[in-house]
């Protein structure tokens, strides 16, 4: 299965902030730093926020931190967030497939994306911070 880029974004923000220690670094910060575009980012932080995985302030002394809800959040649960209950296969799109009515192709690849979900739940945003992880996301962050 592959990630939409906004699911990969939200992760990495997430994990960028679960080792910024005291620092508050701005949504710019951020993304210069994951060298990606900053309106995509935008919505993606708008999202986390709306979800309570992190919170962020505006003007002089502000910026993103993590929240607790945010360092203890599912895997699982952020990937379902940003990647939706759809179906993997679009059967009903605009010329709907013939076999729609009896497919067990499409009940065989729901049963393997819930075991995608499934397998992530237990894990942490904590948990993919964890060395050496969490040294490697520091040097990155600093920058040259």
């Amino acid at each position: 299965m592959r990630l939409l880029r906004s699911t990969d974004l939200a992760l990495r923000v997430l994990m960028r902030l679960a080792v910024a220690g005291g620092s508050n670094p701005t949504t710019r910060d951020v993304a210069d730093g994951m060298d990606v575009p900053y309106t995509h980012l935008a919505k993606v932080v708008a999202e986390l926020q709306h979800m309570g995985l992190l919170a962020a302030r505006r003007g002089r002394g502000g910026g993103l931190k993590l929240t607790e809800q945010g360092r203890t959040a599912s895997v699982g649960a952020v990937v379902r967030a940003f990647e939706g209950d759809g179906d993997v296969v679009d059967c009903e799109g605009s010329t709907p497939c013939p076999l729609n009515s009896a497919c067990r192709l499409r009940v065989a690849l729901r049963r393997a994306q819930e075991a995608f979900f499934a397998s992530l739940d237990p894990i942490t945003v904590a948990d993919i911070v964890a060395e050496p992880t969490g040294a490697l996301l520091l040097g990155i962050s600093r920058g040259p």
